[in-house]
């Protein structure tokens, strides 16, 4: 038996379910979501056009593998490619790429993903360091 996932929208929040965005209106709502979906509240989803750092691209990469199933092994090659450029240049990253390919192998995307911000977090620091 499956649980279902309880959210609670803010008015105006994002939410990826099972690939299709949804905004909520100007008032709380609360949804179950009562079948295994990808579901990503807006707190986790980035952007496209917010793209800016390499392990950023690797963010989007693995939230695109997560919501986008169907192009499953198209993702997954641009993470791995991605992953590689990023290790090369920083090898101080490699922990968290290893933790995200330890979720990937397993098939857990949403893990992977929840992963790769402290990934960003890391990169973070780093840029903070050469600024």
């Amino acid at each position: 038996m499956t649980m279902s996932l309880r959210l609670t929208l803010k008015p105006n929040e994002r939410v990826i379910i099972g690939g299709a965005v949804l905004r909520n209106g100007p008032s709380q709502v609360r949804l179950a979501v009562e079948n295994e979906v990808p579901v990503l509240r807006e707190a986790d989803i980035l952007s496209p056009r917010a793209v800016r750092t390499p392990c950023e691209r690797i963010y989007l990469a693995l939230q695109l593998l997560y919501v986008d199933p169907g192009a499953a092994a198209r993702h997954e090659a641009a993470y791995r490619e991605l992953a590689e450029e990023v290790l090369a240049a920083a090898p101080s990253c490699r922990p968290h790429l290893e933790a995200i390919a330890g979720h990937l192998a397993a098939r857990n995307y949403y893990r992977a993903l929840k992963r790769a911000q402290g990934l960003l977090r890391h990169e973070r620091r780093l840029l903070a360091h050469v600024q």
